[in-house]
């Protein structure tokens, strides 16, 4: 095939994926009130978290934390479009995956797509499970530390609605690429840039980083909140030294 035929074959290939995503996001739109009743589930005094760690005081008169407020006018049409776009992504993300994979799989040879093809899963569901972990454990615990956090009794927290799901989707996120972290170093790994011996070595660095990366993720003064982000990601750190150390004597094990 020529240059122009593999970009022509490209368009194909993504024209399902983007239709997809219209389709998902639609889906997304028309179930407004389930979908909102997951995203705003830490609001609730009897979210899971905090039946399992202690409930939260209710702090309102309706029954939750605190009182999502919006300001602007057309906010609440614009935040339910803007969570039906990130849902329709996530749950066409998988199928893009594969399509891009498939366009690719006819360049590769047939170990290097089957080893490609258990990277992709594992991605999955190492992106997945950080999302998981944020919801259940880490933004519950933030949101309501941050929601109760006053420097004054005078000044009260009226929460904006954008706030609250801007926050929500942005940890959402940074937990997801963090639990990247094993499948990136055996990446790096493969291509010989990364060892187990350089993790090893460097881990008091590490230890140093993601404290400061835990503290830029959950930017609050409670050392319970950083410790349930950094501990997470310190494991996935040695969890990436073990994965390299078995991915060399795999290597090792070949070449003799």
């Amino acid at each position: 095939m020529t240059f122009w035929d593999h970009i022509d074959e490209l368009r194909k290939t993504l024209f399902y994926p983007f239709v997809a995503l219209i389709v998902f996001t639609a889906v997304a739109f028309i179930f407004k009130e389930p979908i909102f009743s997951i995203l705003l589930a830490a609001n609730s005094p009897d979210f899971i978290t905090y039946t399992i760690f202690g409930n939260s005081e209710i702090i309102s008169e309706t029954g939750v934390l605190v009182e999502l407020i919006n300001t602007e006018l057309p906010a609440q049409l614009i935040v339910h479009l803007k969570v039906s776009l990130y849902v329709g992504l996530i749950f066409t993300l998988p199928y893009l995956i594969y399509k891009l994979f498939k366009f690719a799989s006819p360049g590769l040879y047939d170990n290097e797509r089957r080893y490609s093809a258990w990277i992709l899963f594992f991605s999955f569901v190492a992106f997945f499970t950080g999302i998981l972990v944020n919801y259940f454990v880490i933004f519950p615990f933030a949101f309501r530390f941050l929601s109760s956090y006053q420097v004054a009794d005078q000044v009260v927290n009226m929460i904006a609605i954008t706030s609250y799901l801007d926050t929500l989707l942005i940890l959402s996120l940074l937990m997801g690429i963090c639990f990247e972290l094993p499948i990136v170093s055996l990446l790096l790994a493969k291509l010989g840039v990364l060892t187990s011996k350089f993790l090893a070595i460097y881990r008091r660095h590490a230890i140093v980083a993601i404290m400061i990366i835990a503290a830029v993720i959950t930017p609050t003064t409670d050392i319970f909140t950083l410790l349930l982000v950094s501990v997470p990601i310190y494991l996935l750190y040695e969890l990436s030294i073990l994965i390299v150390k078995i991915s060399e004597r795999k290597k090792s094990l070949d070449t003799t």
